[in-house]
Formats: structure tokens, sequence, C-alpha cells
């Protein structure tokens, strides 16, 4: 009986051991699915003990979906440990995001009648943002996120840059791109 082992083929007898390469099976991988119905309880009990319950279904669904929009997400040898880190990932930014945006609570004493909205105002409020929302829907995918990204959800260019990939000044150059390009546009409607 003859095995093949790297380069060459070596002689083996009916007494001799099998080389260690013989012994492996490898097994297959799960499919998304059992993944899911295996990590699912234990990452949303991981997950719990380090923020409220309400938000732990919210990070549970988002860790399954960088799971399975990874490029080779079958590849993982233990998913779990990728879904647990990617939940703490989540969380982490979870809490960034929040320090940069504390939420504002007013008290009883804060809180004051409003005076009825004058309906001219608010026609013209609303045929603002639709304007904006139309010139936003008209600039390219990467400047569109870098503008949102820094105006609407607070982010500063470097913290954009390391998400994006692209350098500080490459995304000023694009926020200067959307600027220019959102102001064109509300300018001509």
């Amino acid at each position: 009986m003859r095995f093949a082992l790297g380069l060459g083929s070596v002689s083996v007898d009916e007494d001799d051991p099998l080389p260690p390469e013989i012994d492996r099976v490898c097994a297959p991988l799960p499919s998304l699915e059992q993944v899911y119905r295996q990590e699912r309880t234990g990452l949303l009990r991981f997950v719990t003990r380090r923020s409220r319950r309400e938000d732990a279904e919210d990070v549970v669904q988002q860790a399954f979906t960088r799971f399975a929009a990874g490029k080779n997400a079958s590849r993982f040898d233990n998913p779990g440990a990728y879904l647990r880190q990617t939940s703490v990932n989540l969380l982490r930014d979870e809490a960034r995001w929040s320090s940069r945006h504390p939420k504002v609570s007013l008290s009883e004493e804060d809180e004051q009648e409003l005076a009825d909205c004058d309906p001219l105002a608010a026609l013209e409020a609303r045929d603002r943002l639709h304007r904006i929302g139309a010139a936003l829907d008209r600039l390219k995918p990467l400047p569109r996120q870098i503008f949102l990204a820094c105006r609407v959800y607070g982010y500063s260019h470097a913290e954009i840059a390391e998400q994006t990939g692209l350098s500080v000044k490459g995304v000023e150059k694009h926020m200067g791109v959307a600027i220019k390009q959102l102001g064109r546009h509300l300018r001509r409607d």
C-alpha cells in the first residue's frame, strides 16, 4: 500500500501506523442558519449582561448581519467567538455615539406650552426639508455618506477616515464637494 505524502510517496506495510493526515476528517462547515440556531441564545445572554435587554436584540441582529455579510462567513472556525467580539465592538460604538449625543431629559419645569404653529411656516419647513432630501439624493454615494456621518451623526473627520479607509484630507475633500453640490442644488431649486 502506498500513500502520497508531500512531494514523494512512502511505502506503508499493513502493520505500520498511518500518517497523522489520514486520521483527519474534515467536518462540513455549518450553514448560517445552523450558526444562528446554535449561537443566538448564548449571544443574547452575553449581550444582555453588558447592555439593556431592549438593546440586546438589536445588537445580536447587527452581529449576525455583519457575520452574514462577511466575504467568507463560512471560513470561521469559531463563529461564536467572532459574534461575541462583533457584539462587544457594536456596544462600544454605541457607547461612543451616546457619549457624543447625550439624551436631553426635560423636567416638568422645562416644558412650556408651544404656541399654535403657523400653517404657512409648517408648509415652508416641510418644503425646505423635501428640497434638502432631494438635494442629498443627487449626491454621489461616498460624499453623501461622508456628509451624513459628519453633519447628522456627529462623527469627526478622523473617525470617518478610519471607517472609510480614506485619509483625513480625502474626507475633507468629499465634504467640500458635498457642501458645494448641496448649495448648488438648493440654489437651483
